[in-house]
């Protein structure tokens, strides 16, 4: 049935460009900076690279052997990083398909890698070990062990500071400088995943026990949400770090952080219901710089919201069958959604 009969709207904004497959379950994409390769891992361990346009395969990576968990491409070049459960972090030459360089994460599981958006410095987390490589592969800084297993690093907006989310705090510290943190921000819990405002001022992460926690980075000051059906995973700033998607449920809830002087604490979130009720969020990738937002769900679909446009918010939709859609990311041109799925299905759209 068109997207049109259904929801009141002339078309679906969500067109299929191209689809392919990995061996199994698509875990993590990456974009190429000029977005013209999109490299996709399979939960196994094979990364496949391929043409953006095309769809056809550029290289098959071996990835890591007990599986890898994460990608990311390195902004402003041609390495591809990724880590595994054969406790490696390794850096890929995607023009010449081969390895460039091998590091050691510090535990059996490193699960997380994310670049600086230099491109010049590239950190891991492995257990409780978060670590931080030039591009070139020297070891920069190891910083102290966390209270438990990191759940997640990322980067500060605008600085050279980086955040590893463990049990009990999230920690700033600055690698270049020192291993001493910066900030610690302590919370008695256990926190999943998390996310940084793009104006580097709030700091949102998800928790184990169904609630987000906001941290204003300056002041201090913090707050928290609740009522989630389930744990949260899933958090995506919108460009103006005003708007906070999150998942915890089938629901996908937009916090307006500038609702009033005291940010989202006490108003209600717009709420976009187009999963379905037994199904969950698994996924959500907001445009870098467009107010358009992507969700994927264990129900397999992949739906395009447009917040803003309250009465029909809903502008585009696509299933994967008999699968969980399980991970987007955004093209850096913002035009095309890459999406993957549980059997190893990957599409690619273009927005519009």
């Amino acid at each position: 049935m068109p997207l049109s009969n259904l929801f009141g709207r002339p078309e679906n904004r969500l067109r299929t460009l191209w689809q392919a497959a990995v061996p199994d379950h698509a875990i993590s994409l990456a974009w190429s900076p000029d977005g013209t390769r999109l490299a996709a891992a399979a939960v196994s361990g094979p990364i496949t690279i391929f043409d953006s346009v095309s769809g056809q395969e550029v290289h098959r990576l071996p990835g890591h052997g007990f599986g890898t968990t994460a990608i990311a491409w390195q902004p402003h070049g041609s390495l591809l990083a990724s880590v595994g459960q054969d406790s490696r972090v390794r850096l890929w030459d995607t023009t010449s398909g081969q390895l460039a360089r091998e590091l050691d994460a510090g535990a059996s599981w490193a699960e997380k890698v994310v670049w600086h958006p230099s491109g010049q410095y590239v950190a891991s987390a492995a257990g409780k070990k978060a670590k931080v490589w030039s591009h070139t592969g020297d070891l920069i800084r190891e910083l102290p062990p966390q209270a438990g297993t990191v759940m997640d690093v990322k980067w500060r907006p605008g600085t050279h500071q980086l955040t590893v989310l463990a049990y009990g705090a999230a920690t700033t510290y600055d690698p270049l400088a020192s291993s001493e943190p910066v900030r610690v921000l302590a919370w008695k819990g256990s926190p999943l995943a998390m996310a940084w405002s793009p104006d580097g001022q709030v700091l949102a992460h998800g928790n184990q026990d169904a609630t987000v926690h906001f941290w204003y980075f300056e002041s201090l000051r913090d707050l928290q949400m609740w009522g989630y059906r389930t744990k949260v995973r899933e958090l995506a700033w919108d460009y103006s770090s005003r708007y906070l998607a999150t998942g915890g449920g089938p629901v996908v809830c937009i916090w307006d952080c500038q609702a009033g002087p005291q940010g989202p604490e006490g108003s209600k979130p717009q709420m976009l219901m187009g999963h379905e009720e037994e199904s969950s969020i698994s996924a959500l990738a907001y445009q870098a710089r467009g107010f358009l937002l992507a969700s994927a769900g264990l129900d397999g679909k992949v739906l395009l919201w447009q917040p803003h446009n309250r009465r029909n918010p809903l502008v585009g939709e696509f299933r994967f069958p008999e699968a969980e859609a399980s991970v987007l990311e955004w093209s850096p041109n913002d035009q095309n959604l890459a999406a993957g799925s549980g059997t190893g299905a990957v599409a690619v759209f273009r927005v519009g």
